[in-house]
C-alpha cells in the first residue's frame, strides 16, 4: 500500500473515530423517536455542522484521495469539537507536506552518545531515554528499581509501551494504572500516525492488540493526547509503599532529533 494511501485512510479513520464519539446532543441536535443505527453522529450531520456536502464528507472519512483545503480542515475541527491535542492531530495528518517531512525522520534506535548515558546514570531520580517508538535506549539504576529491570530484558522487550501492557507486576504496582495507560496510548497514537513510513509501528500494534485486550480496547477508542508533564503512583520493586512521581519529558537531545530524557521527580506530599 502505498503512502498517500495509508495517510488518507488514516485521515479517515480519524475522522470517523471523532464523529461516533461525539453525541447529537452535544451539538444542539434534537433526538426523533427514530432510532439512530451508528454510534454518535451521522455522516450527513458532520457535512451539515462543517457546511460540506455530505458525498464529499463521506469520501473523506472513506479515504478517498480527495483533495480538501485548509478551511475545509478547519471547518471539520469545529464540527467534530476537537480538543487543541486532536486538532494538532487533523491537520498532521491532513498536511500535504507531510511525507516529505515524515522521510527525513528516522525512529529506529540511534546509537547514543555515551556522554548522554553518563548523565542518565548520574540523576537521582528514576530516568531513563527513549524514541517514539518508547524503545529505552538508556537508564539508571533508580529506573530499574522503580519501573523495571532493563537490564534483564532483551532489547525487544524492553519498550514502555509493551510493559505498560504485559508486565502485570508493574501494572500491579502502578495505582493509577488505567489513567496513565490511556494517556499513554493517546500519545502513542500520534507517533504511528505520524510515522506512515515505518512499518514497525503496525507490527508493534497489531501485536499488542493481539496479546492484550485492554489495549485492543483502548486503541480502538482513537484518543489522541499530547506530551506533557504526567503523573503516575507507583510502588518501587520489593516495596508496598506508593510513592507519587510526575513525569518531565525533555525532547529533542542534541544529535539525537526524536528521542526524549523521561525524569520522574517524586512529588512531596
Amino acid at each position: 500500500m502505498s503512502y498517500e494511501i495509508t495517510r488518507f485512510r488514516r485521515l479517515g479513520d480519524y475522522l470517523r473515530s471523532r464523529r461516533e464519539r461525539l453525541q447529537p446532543e452535544a451539538v444542539g441536535i434534537k433526538e426523533t423517536n427514530s432510532q439512530r443505527r451508528t454510534p454518535g453522529l451521522r455522516r450527513e450531520e458532520v457535512a451539515v455542522l462543517a457546511g460540506l456536502s455530505s458525498t464529499y464528507y463521506t469520501w473523506l472519512e472513506q479515504g478517498r484521495e480527495v483533495t480538501a483545503s485548509r478551511e475545509v480542515m478547519e471547518s471539520l475541527s469545529q464540527a467534530l469539537r476537537l480538543s487543541a491535542d486532536e486538532r494538532k492531530h487533523l491537520f498532521e495528518l491532513w498536511n500535504p507536506g507531510l511525507p516529505d517531512t515524515l522521510a527525513s525522520i528516522d525512529t529506529a534506535s540511534p546509537e547514543l552518545n555515551p556522554q548522554w548515558r553518563d548523565i542518565i546514570r548520574q540523576l537521582t531520580y528514576p530516568s531513563f531515554i527513549t524514541n517514539e517508538r518508547s524503545e529505552v535506549l538508556a537508564w539508571n539504576d533508580k529506573a530499574s528499581e522503580v519501573l523495571s529491570d532493563f537490564g534483564g530484558l532483551s532489547a525487544s522487550e524492553r519498550i514502555m509501551m509493551r510493559l505498560l501492557f504485559l508486565d502485570m507486576e508493574l501494572r500491579r504496582r502502578m495505582r493509577n494504572w488505567e489513567e496513565f495507560a490511556i494517556y499513554s496510548v493517546g500519545v502513542y497514537r500520534t507517533y504511528y500516525d505520524m510515522n506512515l513510513h515505518d512499518p514497525w509501528y503496525k507490527e508493534m500494534v497489531d501485536q499488542l492488540m493481539e496479546d492484550s485486550a485492554d489495549f485492543a480496547q483502548m486503541w480502538k477508542q482513537h484518543n489522541i493526547q499530547g506530551k506533557k508533564v504526567n503523573r503516575v503512583v507507583i510502588e518501587s520493586l520489593g516495596t508496598s509503599q506508593p510513592v507519587v512521581y510526575d513525569i518531565n519529558s525533555m525532547a529533542n537531545l542534541a544529535d539525537h532529533p526524536g528521542l526524549h530524557i523521561c525524569i520522574y521527580t517524586p512529588v512531596l506530599t
